[in-house]
């Protein structure tokens, strides 16, 4: 389990000038070329500090070579990108920014507790050894060699060197795959109060209900560009499909398909739901029906759906970004 520390106060962080810009991340017209393929298409983005948001998008969209833009990882092919009013490798050597990458390596016979140690002197203002590793929920783990961390727990020492630099920006990169629902809930716990004192946090992740819970903010790629960028709330309320869920026995998947405004149908035994465009058709299709139904429920799309909304109409201007 995940035991959460308290970040610093805000009077605290001021001292050390994390308020000294408004804006944590900004990008003004910005392509990125591999060859042929064009992974971001003028791009124009501003994240503000104390932001807490989510960056979602098909594989292809672009996610990864934003990231590795703000990180000083890549260059852009044209336009601007600076993080906290620097340049990314200015913010980078700074100390300031720290970041969790699915493809960091660990390197094998080393301890957790000397992993951490060895992150902690990288930065000019880093957080204590005992506060990283509880925040992780490592304490008991100091001793234990790298290859025998599960892999949530290998998760929580890239969380812990993420964070050992106590930085203002934080990047994620699907965060909490292989954490168990309890230590996942406690991990974005102690990400919100970072956010509370003033830190700005940036994820990118599979999981559409954690984004839609955690995200103070939600940006949405594909091919490149930014088709949807607000609250999970105004996302969702992009797209007029609504949810028509309900029990019926020995339902027929084809009858129901032929409903007005219906465009997708999932049977699981008694449990029906429907996708409609046009849900009032739909609902009194189903009375003049004089169907058996009970628990009849009308909601909005999820997160989910508004997503495949977005992000699946085609690209014919150019190849799939990466």
């Amino acid at each position: 389990m995940v035991t959460s520390i308290h970040s610093p106060t805000l009077s605290a962080v001021e001292q050390r000038g994390r308020a000294s810009t408004a804006t944590a991340v900004r990008f003004e017209g910005v392509t990125r070329r591999f060859g042929e393929i064009v992974a971001l298409d003028g791009l124009d983005l501003t994240i503000d500090v104390g932001e807490t948001v989510a960056l979602l998008g098909p594989n292809g969209a672009g996610k990864s070579t934003a990231i590795g833009l703000m990180l000083g990882l890549l260059t852009p092919t044209s336009g601007t990108v600076m993080t906290l009013g620097m340049t990314p490798r200015e913010a980078i050597a700074s100390g300031r920014i720290g970041s969790m990458l699915q493809q960091t390596g660990l390197p094998t016979g080393a301890r957790v507790g000397e992993l951490v140690a060895f992150a902690r002197q990288l930065y000019p203002h880093p957080l204590g050894q005992t506060t990283v590793l509880e925040r992780a929920g490592l304490a008991g783990l100091a001793g234990r060699p790298v290859e025998n961390l599960s892999g949530g727990e290998t998760q929580r020492l890239r969380f812990a060197i993420a964070i050992a630099g106590d930085p203002d920006v934080v990047f994620l990169d699907e965060p909490t795959v292989a954490m168990d629902v309890e230590t996942r809930r406690a991990f974005w716990a102690d990400m919100s109060r970072s956010a509370a004192d003033g830190r700005t946090i940036l994820f990118a992740t599979h999981y559409l209900e954690e984004a839609d819970q955690v995200a103070d903010r939600i940006i949405v790629l594909d091919h490149g560009r930014i088709v949807a960028d607000g609250t999970g709330r105004s996302i969702r309320g992009r797209i007029s499909a609504r949810t028509i869920r309900f029990d019926l026995t020995d339902a027929d998947p084809a009858t129901l398909a032929r409903l007005p405004g219906v465009t997708e149908v999932e049977v699981h035994r008694q449990a029906v739901r429907l996708t409609s465009t046009d849900a009032d058709a739909t609902v009194r299709a189903l009375s003049r029906a004089d169907l058996p139904i009970r628990d009849l429920e009308v909601t909005r799309a999820d997160l989910e759906a508004a997503f495949l909304a977005l992000t699946s109409a085609p690209d014919t201007t150019k190849e799939s970004a990466r």
